[in-house]
C-alpha cells in the first residue's frame, strides 16, 4: 500500500458491508497465543483491520488495541468496541508514537502491503521484544462434493480474475519475507456454521468475482448457486465449514 493520500490496493472497499457481514472470525486460540507470547498486553497494532473481526477478539486480551486500515469504507464498517480505537491509516504509517507497541498483527492483509514499509514502520512502533503476526487463510473446506464445486470456480471460474498477490495466501505466506526471529505457530482453524446462502454470499467478497464482474459485465453467482444446491441437500441445511490458519510469528529484538 502507498501513503494514504495516493492510491493503494483496493479491493474491498466497493464492497465493505458485505465484507463485515459475510467474512468468517477468527478463532480465540490465535488471540490467546498471540496475547501469551507477547512481552506485554497494553496496546495491540492491527493494520489492515478490515472490519475488526480480529480487533474485537484481541481487545478481550489487551488494554487498548489500534485498529488501522486504508479505506474508510472498511473503517466505516467496522464493529464498535471500548477498547478499539479504529484509524484511517495505511500499514506503512501508523501514526502512533514509537516504541509503544506489544503486538503488531495483520490477518488476511500483509500481502496487499508494501511489505518493506510496514516492517519499517513495526520496528518503529514496537517495543524490545514485541512480537509481529501475519495471519492468512486460503479455501474453505465442508465435504468433497461441495469442495469440488468451489474449487473448480474458485480455479476454472474466477482463477483468471485473481489480483497475483492471492499466491500468498495459498502458500500459508511462506513466499513472503520475514525478517524475524521465527517462532513455533500452533495449528489453529477458522470455524463456521453455514447454510447455503452464507456460502454463496461469502464467495460473492472474493476479490476474483469482484474483478470478474467489473471486467465482463457479471460475476456467474447465480451458476454457482446453482451447481452448489445439486449436493448441499436443503438449502437451509446447516453445514461446519473449516479453514486451516496460516500464521508466521516472530519477535524483535
Amino acid at each position: 500500500m502507498q501513503p494514504a493520500e495516493q492510491p493503494f490496493k483496493d479491493h474491498f472497499s466497493d464492497s465493505a458491508a458485505a465484507y463485515a457481514a459475510r467474512r468468517p472470525s477468527y478463532p480465540t486460540a490465535l488471540v490467546d497465543f498471540l496475547a501469551e507470547v507477547a512481552p506485554r498486553r497494553e496496546l495491540a497494532w492491527e493494520s489492515g483491520c478490515g472490519s475488526g473481526q480480529l480487533s474485537v477478539l484481541l481487545a478481550g486480551r489487551f488494554e487498548q488495541v489500534i485498529a488501522t486500515d486504508a479505506s474508510a469504507e472498511q473503517i466505516a464498517q467496522a464493529r464498535p468496541h471500548p477498547n478499539v480505537r479504529y484509524a484511517q491509516a495505511p500499514a506503512e504509517a501508523s501514526g502512533l508514537p514509537a516504541a509503544v507497541v506489544d503486538l503488531a498483527v495483520a490477518a488476511q492483509a500483509a500481502h496487499w502491503f508494501d511489505l518493506a514499509g510496514y516492517y519499517a514502520e513495526v520496528r518503529r512502533v514496537a517495543r524490545r521484544g514485541a512480537i509481529i503476526a501475519l495471519a492468512t487463510y486460503a479455501t474453505m473446506s465442508i465435504d468433497d462434493d461441495i469442495d469440488r464445486v468451489v474449487k473448480r470456480f474458485y480455479l476454472d471460474v474466477v482463477g483468471p480474475y485473481w489480483p497475483p498477490e492471492r499466491r500468498h495466501t495459498e502458500d500459508g505466506y511462506r513466499s513472503l519475507p520475514f525478517p524475524f526471529e521465527e517462532l513455533p505457530e500452533p495449528e489453529l482453524e477458522m470455524r463456521a456454521e453455514w447454510a447455503l446462502a452464507d456460502v454463496v454470499g461469502y464467495v460473492e467478497t472474493w476479490s476474483a468475482v469482484r474483478a470478474m464482474a467489473r471486467a465482463t459485465g457479471r460475476a456467474p453467482i447465480p451458476e454457482l448457486r446453482r451447481d452448489l444446491a445439486r449436493v448441499w441437500g436443503p438449502e437451509a441445511a446447516v453445514r461446519p465449514v473449516r479453514w486451516p490458519l496460516a500464521l508466521r510469528v516472530g519477535r524483535l529484538s
